[in-house]
């Protein structure tokens, strides 16, 4: 009945804004939603924070910065946030494609915090040992406005985890509604597709009361059903339904003073098996709270403080019910319509002030800042006791603070210097652990050169381990073995070098083209990888589910050796790799590149790292016609194979897919995307099952705005 409430208020509210709409006059001036013709903008001169948590353009920043702006998501029309980093240079995703969650991957480092994911700044922490990625997130790229991404070891400003990156996501705001100088309005979007891809409906209002004050609110329902592969198989369980809903308020009572407050909440309901496609049936309610309360002054006339302060709680709850139990769970007393909760709730508070000034002829920027955060994971299983014992529940509590001075000697010179404190404490289950550290980084940029900018990096990342990771102790389900705790587990530390070229010019064939690209190589050693590995003896187990154990040792041809399951420090994992991106903007058309090459090796075992990802390429190309109001384009992505000696080997595959954006006025826009066109056969690195085949996405936007 909730689902239905909230589709029912989507749907009135669309219906009202979008009848609004319609009756306006066309003359109204475009907001932010129409200020460029999707795909017309070079992302590269996107504004990101992430890297250094000062404002400055991709191009600039002295790291592996990647950026997708609203202009690229209504482009491509995504039914899963992994859809936008296809393409993007060292980022892949993980997906269960019977779930909607999605964990992030950015060179070869993901799972248990290894990257940051935030939401409107507030930590996502959470994750339930299984099958898949041990450490999602759930979020519709239909709320998102804008995603940050930096790769490799930025935990002296990010705190405790980020030896992979950080992935930054902003949800949708005001500005994506409402011009400067407009003060009440509405943006309502309708999509539909084939393939699974269905219906959604977002609708975004916004109201300003002067300068003084703002409020804004949006409402999405998403229906998707299970798609086809490529060849023609429906892929069962693939289909899910979302309702979801995100408040934003700022209050500004004094010039250069913002009270800002936000609430994001998200329910998703699925089927799927424990295993991915076989095993236990479960149906799911996935709840999701994302709420910050945050205070900003910023004023040029006062340099020296740039303050922010931001508290946080995010909750992901997982509400599992038992549909049909397979033998384990049988054996164990689990019948059908028993429940089980998994409950992560994180509590976080981040502060940081930015003092701007100069000594003599170099310019600084230094930043103080604290950071802290709680998880909090509770575990409930009436359906068989696998859950609570393969994800148990805890505490873990980590805090930190750091120094950054980012200096600049004339147009030639810019040096960044920082060090980070960070300690953690752990406990649960009888067991309990803690740690600390410093880390350092150091970048030197030099422009020998106008338009040129060369740099290098050291910086080193510290990831204490996860309640997970330390505290799992129980019996995997058929095939049975036991999985152990270890309380000595040491925090990874990472130590990435890092060189790269920034190159930025404009008005270069024509008065108004620019091209824009970024490549760089890293060299990243994480010392006490945590990895699992086999422990103690082989024991034999039986091949047949229920069968009695003592079977083994009269009909050993019955059973499989196995080994005892731990998280351990390996001794180190090595990561080298190159990565490359490039834009061309020329007016008339745009064209982009971006590829990775990444190795990953278990210095232990001399084998390949699991989580490295293939080889890839892809571009985009885009062509403006009457007088910028249609964009046409494709993108083209290929894929390596994946390494032979790899233990979830895939095939290597091309794709093609078609896109078309055309403006009608300054308040109607309508996008076309056709996915993967020759409908190819392929399964994403890291994923179980094939991705989609030949799928069409259609949608409507409309907006209603007045001064």
């Amino acid at each position: 009945m909730r689902v239905f409430a909230r589709a029912a208020l989507c749907a009135t509210v669309s219906l009202m804004a979008l009848s609004a709409a319609l009756a306006q006059d066309g003359a109204n001036q475009p907001a932010a939603w129409q200020a460029s013709i999707p795909g017309g903008d070079i992302t590269l001169d996107e504004i990101t924070v992430t890297a250094t948590k000062t404002e400055e353009k991709a191009i600039d920043a002295l790291a592996g910065v990647s950026t997708v702006s609203e202009q690229d998501i209504q482009r491509l029309q995504p039914s899963r946030i992994s859809d936008v980093f296809l393409g993007m240079p060292g980022v892949t995703t993980q997906t269960t494609v019977q779930d909607p969650g999605q964990a992030i991957n950015i060179r070869g480092m993901q799972d248990y915090g290894r990257v940051a994911v935030l939401i409107d700044g507030a930590r996502q922490n959470y994750g339930r040992e299984g099958h898949g990625a041990n450490g999602t997130f759930y979020l519709d790229p239909e709320l998102v406005g804008g995603i940050d991404v930096t790769r490799g070891p930025v935990s002296t400003i990010y705190g405790s985890g980020a030896i992979g990156g950080v992935a930054s996501f902003r949800t949708r705001s005001i500005d994506d509604v409402l011009a400067e100088d407009e003060q009440i309005g509405a943006v309502q979007h309708l999509g539909a597709g084939t393939n699974g891809a269905n219906f959604v409906n977002s609708t975004m209002v916004g109201a300003r009361l002067g300068t003084a004050a703002d409020i804004f609110g949006q409402f999405v329902w998403r229906n998707e059903t299970p798609y086809r592969d490529g060849a023609g198989n429906t892929i069962v369980d693939t289909g899910s339904k979302l309702s979801a809903g995100n408040v934003k308020f700022n209050l500004r009572p004094v010039d250069g003073h913002t009270i800002s407050a936000t609430a994001l909440f998200q329910e998703y309901r699925f089927t799927n098996n424990a295993n991915g496609t076989d095993g236990a049936r479960f149906g799911h309610e996935v709840q999701t709270g994302n709420y910050t309360l945050g205070y900003r002054f910023q004023r040029p006339d006062v340099p020296w403080l740039d303050l922010s302060i931001k508290g946080y709680y995010v909750t992901t709850t997982d509400d599992q019910r038992l549909i049909n139990p397979s033998s384990p769970y049988v054996a164990s007393g689990a019948r059908a319509g028993d429940a089980r909760r998994f409950d992560v709730e994180t509590t976080g508070v981040d502060i940081h002030n930015t003092s701007r000034f100069s000594t003599g002829s170099v310019d600084h920027a230094v930043t103080v800042g604290f950071d802290a955060l709680r998880d909090h994971v509770t575990v409930q299983d009436q359906a068989g006791g696998f859950g609570s014992a393969l994800t148990p529940s805890g505490n873990r509590r980590l805090t930190g603070a750091f120094i950054q001075d980012e200096l600049r000697y004339g147009d030639w010179l810019r040096v960044i210097g920082a060090l980070r404190y960070d300690s953690y404490k752990l406990d649960g289950g009888g067991y309990n652990s803690d740690g600390s550290r410093l880390s350092p980084k150091i970048t030197i940029g030099i422009s020998p050169i106008q338009g040129i900018e060369l740099y290098g990096t050291y910086a080193e990342g510290y990831r204490a381990p996860t309640i997970t990771e330390t505290l799992v102790n129980g019996v995997h389900p058929f095939p049975a073995f036991n999985i152990l705790p270890n309380p000595a587990l040491k925090p990874e530390v990472a130590r990435n070098w890092e060189a790269g070229v920034n190159v930025k010019y404009d008005g270069i064939f024509t008065e108004n083209d620019k091209f824009r690209a970024k490549a760089n190589v890293f060299l990243n050693n994480v010392s006490d990888y945590i990895d699992s590995v086999d422990v103690g003896t082989p024991h034999l187990t039986p091949i047949v589910p229920g069968m009695p154990a003592f079977v083994c040792q009269f009909v050993p041809a019955m059973c499989i050796s196995l080994y005892d399951q731990q998280y351990q420090n390996i001794a180190k994992a090595r990561l080298t790799g190159v990565e490359v991106e490039a834009a061309y903007d020329w007016g008339g058309g745009f064209i982009s590149v971006a590829g990775t090459h990444i190795n990953g090796k278990n210095k232990q075992t001399n084998g390949p790292l699991n989580s490295v990802m293939p080889d890839q390429v892809s571009t985009t190309l885009g062509l403006r016609f009457l007088d910028d109001k249609l964009t046409i384009g494709t993108r083209l992505t290929f894929v390596d194979d994946s390494k032979k000696n790899v233990t979830n080997p895939t095939k290597g595959y091309g794709l093609v897919d078609l896109f078309a954006s055309y403006q009608y006025s300054d308040r109607i826009r309508g996008d076309i995307i056709i996915k993967n066109v020759f409908d190819r056969q392929y399964t994403q690195y890291l994923n179980s099952d094939a991705s989609p085949g030949l799928t069409a996405k259609f949608g409507l936007t409309v907006k209603f705005a007045a001064k």
